[in-house]
């Protein structure tokens, strides 16, 4: 699972807008779920929808689930006459939360939030849900959507839903099976990006690493990329939003050696650094395995940096366990870090397990990210004395090839790309002179 619900900087409680006449859309949790939220309102508008306000929730945690029914609320409290449709993964995997909540309208499921049908059943039916077998879905569709961060980077989603099984997660059932958008519908989309000025690109999915396996040929995800980069020769940077270490193709080895456009930047769906943990999660690396993926990138491109999702206090770790875990960030010098104290699911194997006690999660959690604050604060010190292009994301900052956020001496057009002299650096920044 290489989830890019964990590869996001996941559920901060969204601002609830000012509703317009017309349709908007409220979002919780992953990148994806943030993608998706412009294709929720490209087809909630063309069915011709008004007057809505519409909940694209996260599952992740349990937490995630209180912020989305604390905001309906609030939005129910701050609206009075607007249409509150749920939908999103807690609508999935948990349709009657919502059913039963006086304040909202509709229910939809995950797929039908993607299809204007889903939003005609919303203006016509008398019925308050609609929320199919996602596991019966065979296909992904590429959705056209320009952008949702500004112009420095457009996403793409390549992939969607899980065929893993992890023993925490509610994802798969929220997402269903792992199912491929076909490479010519990626290459054009990408294309049509580029065209329209975005000079960096991330693919992004559920599981990426999974790419390819429901398609004819089966083509790796590697390929994937090297087809892409051959086909759109404009593209200048391309990332990948997470994947999993034992899963990584040969192709992708051979892109982070040869290819410049490959950014040096990889982000791990790590979890844990104990060999226990890492089985009872049923994950399906080792410790071992993370080390020798993170030394082979290193070999090809020494100057490549390292994020992870873990997640701090799963179920029977003990200290022992926990500090293996702790090492291995230091070891392998893992920089952007993504940590997640557990949080129980119901209907999940972990849930079952002996629970490590909430406050000793949340201590973990807090050593963790002290340590990636370390890790990044070195990272930086270290990027002083060297040039850095710089993909602007508004006028005075942006982001490096190693995605790490640089602030520039004078204004610059959001999305253009500067070159700069790294100065000075501080535990989040750094900063340069654009020459």
């Amino acid at each position: 699972m290489t989830h890019d619900h964990e590869g996001a900087e996941s559920t901060v409680m969204p601002e609830i807008p000012t509703i317009t006449s017309g349709v908007n859309v409220l979002n919780f949790g992953c990148r994806l779920n943030i993608y998706e939220g412009e294709v929720i309102k490209q087809k909630a508008t063309a069915a011709g929808l008004k007057n809505a306000l519409i909940f694209n929730s996260c599952a992740v945690t349990s937490e995630a689930e209180r912020q989305v029914r604390q905001a309906i609320r609030k939005a129910r409290k701050a609206n009075p006459d607007v249409q509150i449709i749920v939908t999103g993964c807690s609508a999935q995997t948990h349709p009657e939360m919502y059913t039963g909540m006086a304040e909202v309208n509709k229910v939809i499921g995950n797929q039908e939030k993607l299809e204007t049908s889903g939003y005609n059943f919303v203006m016509a039916s008398t019925e308050k849900a609609l929320v199919n077998d996602i596991m019966s879905v065979r296909e992904t569709a590429s959705h056209m959507v320009t952008s949702f961060e500004g112009p420095a980077r457009g996403f793409v989603q390549v992939q969607n839903g899980c065929d893993h099984r992890c023993t925490f997660c509610i994802i798969p059932f929220g997402r269903g099976n792992s199912r491929s958008v076909p490479m010519g519908e990626i290459v054009n989309q990408v294309r049509q990006l580029v065209e329209s000025g975005f000079c960096e690109i991330v693919l992004t999915g559920v599981d990426i690493s999974d790419y390819g396996k429901d398609l004819p040929g089966a083509p790796s995800l590697g390929q994937m990329m090297r087809r892409l980069l051959a086909l759109v020769p404009g593209l200048t940077r391309l990332r990948l939003s997470s994947i999993d270490a034992v899963e990584v193709d040969d192709d992708i080895y051979d892109l982070l050696a040869n290819e410049p456009r490959l950014m040096p930047h990889i982000h791990i769906s790590l979890q844990a650094g104990d060999d226990m943990i890492l089985k009872r999660m049923k994950r399906r690396h080792s410790r071992n395995d993370a080390i020798a993926f993170v030394e082979k990138v290193r070999a090809l491109r020494p100057d490549v940096v390292f994020g992870a999702d873990i997640i701090a206090g799963f179920p029977t770790e003990t200290d022992a366990m926990f500090e293996n875990t702790l090492n291995l960030v230091r070891e392998t010098r893992l920089t952007y870090l993504h940590v997640f104290p557990y949080s129980s699911r119901t209907g999940t194997p972990a849930a079952k397990m002996p629970q490590v006690p909430k406050a000793i999660r949340k201590a973990r959690a807090a050593q963790l990210r002290a340590e990636g604050d370390i890790q990044l604060a070195t990272y930086l010190t270290s990027k002083i004395g060297t040039i850095a292009n710089i993909v602007m994301e508004n006028i005075n900052f942006g982001r490096s090839e190693h995605f790490a956020l640089t602030k520039l001496d004078k204004p610059r057009k959001p999305g253009s790309t500067a070159r700069a002299l790294i100065t000075h650096a501080d535990a989040n920044f750094l900063y340069g002179t654009a020459l």
